[in-house]
């Protein structure tokens, strides 16, 4: 009840008040921005390891020694293990994609079956224009990404030449190969590296345009958990049933998710010192308040109360401040992570700029992803720095002794 009642505003405790309330301030802001800062790098990881791992395999199998000519009975022996969802053979090569009227651009063709691209995660719901799909291996036509036709001005249904500068070989050297094809799907992953890079070709005609004959480059692996792959490697390699070099999506990958856990490390370190400082606006409010309340203490003090008791009124009253602070900065924080879009598209519609730019973050939108364990871990840790920088106001407090402060008074 005493607790309660300092917090309360009096006209001769208004500066008191005021510090108090921009301790709250400062805590409930610095808690929701920790957690909105940990959700959208926690989204943005998760966006982009879906988008990577939706259109490459979690484990690839290359061969050793020998062409990968027996593909189809690997891939079967493969996909036969608990755990193992596809099992794709493919071939891949670089070559120039142009349209009739506009500039050229450096692309990705992968040769794959049509029944094997219906099973690849990022492709199959993601088809944006066209259902050239189901009749893939048959239609004598390729697979682009949104932002590739779009940069080339193409649609379905036109032709999209692909230059490779691997040829026929001639007398007079190797000719690069220049063939149009026609476009029979366009799909949309969501990242733009991916929409802009990758053109998907029938199994076949890759490999007579890629002079491979009858082998593919390597059969890509898509486990039910992609997490599992250290475990899943072994059993795999023993089904493939001949020599196989395998590398995961980690090892491909290891920079690129290094940086990015780096850089979310150093953001909650950073971050957290909003909160501490705001809750050491909570130690100057109560060393305010103890001197005020001299009179008070002393009076508490001859009336029987102790220093334990003294002690605890002051502790309530400041990590009062911390703990409401901390919920409301996580609901806050809550609030604006459901509607981040909303808020980007505000923004971006306010400020007349891109806010979240596809081509610099390679997702077409802005992510947000609350985990649960490391929401609470924000608000133990936010509660916690509260409780110690009310610790030293409050002993102040209970040894402040009475003849001392009713003589001051």
């Amino acid at each position: 009840m005493l607790a309660l009642r300092y917090l309360r505003p009096r006209r001769k405790e208004a500066f008191i008040s005021v510090i108090a309330g921009f301790s709250f301030l400062g805590i409930c802001l610095g808690v929701a921005t920790l957690v909105i800062v940990m959700a959208v790098m926690n989204g943005f990881r998760a966006e982009l390891l879906d988008k990577i791992l939706g259109i490459n395999g979690h484990l690839i199998l290359q061969p050793i020694d020998t062409p990968l000519t027996d593909y189809d009975a690997v891939a079967k022996r493969v996909t036969a293990v608990p755990g193992v969802r596809a099992a794709i053979p493919l071939v891949e090569g670089q070559a120039l994609a142009s349209g009739a009227t506009s500039g050229g651009s450096g692309v990705l063709v992968r040769g794959i079956r049509g029944a094997d691209l219906e099973k690849v995660p990022g492709i199959a719901g993601n088809i944006q224009e066209g259902g050239g799909i189901a009749d893939f291996d048959t239609a004598g036509g390729v697979a682009v990404g949104s932002r590739l036709a779009q940069s080339l001005g193409l649609f379905v249904g036109d032709n999209i030449t692909l230059v490779s500068p691997r040829g026929a070989v001639t007398p007079m050297g190797v000719a690069p190969r220049v063939k149009a094809y026609p476009i029979v799907a366009i799909f949309e992953i969501g990242m733009s590296e991916y929409d802009s890079t990758f053109v998907f070709m029938p199994l076949e005609e890759a490999q007579a345009y890629f002079n491979k004959g009858e082998e593919v480059g390597a059969i890509e692996v898509y486990l039910d958990n992609p997490d599992d792959v250290e475990a899943m490697r072994g059993k795999v390699e023993e089904a493939a049933g001949r020599p196989v070099y395998s590398s995961d999506w980690r090892q491909r990958n290891v920079t690129f998710f290094s940086a990015l856990e780096v850089e979310r490390n150093v953001m909650f370190i950073i971050l957290t010192l909003i909160v501490l400082v705001a809750a050491l606006n909570i130690i100057s409010g109560l060393i305010m308040l103890v001197k005020d309340k001299g009179h008070d203490i002393a009076i508490l003090r001859t009336m029987g109360a102790t220093r334990g008791a003294i002690l605890r009124i002051f502790f309530i009253t400041g990590a009062s401040i911390g703990v409401v602070g901390t919920l409301v900065g996580v609901a806050l924080g809550a609030l604006v992570c459901a509607n981040i879009e909303t808020l980007r598209e505000f923004v971006t519609w306010i400020t007349r700029t891109e806010v979240f730019s596809p081509e610099l973050y390679y997702l077409s939108r802005l992510p947000a992803d609350m985990d649960v364990g490391e929401t609470l871990s924000i608000m133990v840790m936010a509660i916690i720095l509260s409780f110690l920088a009310t610790l030293y106001p409050a002993w102040r407090a209970a040894k402040l002794d009475p003849v001392e402060a009713l003589r001051y008074e």
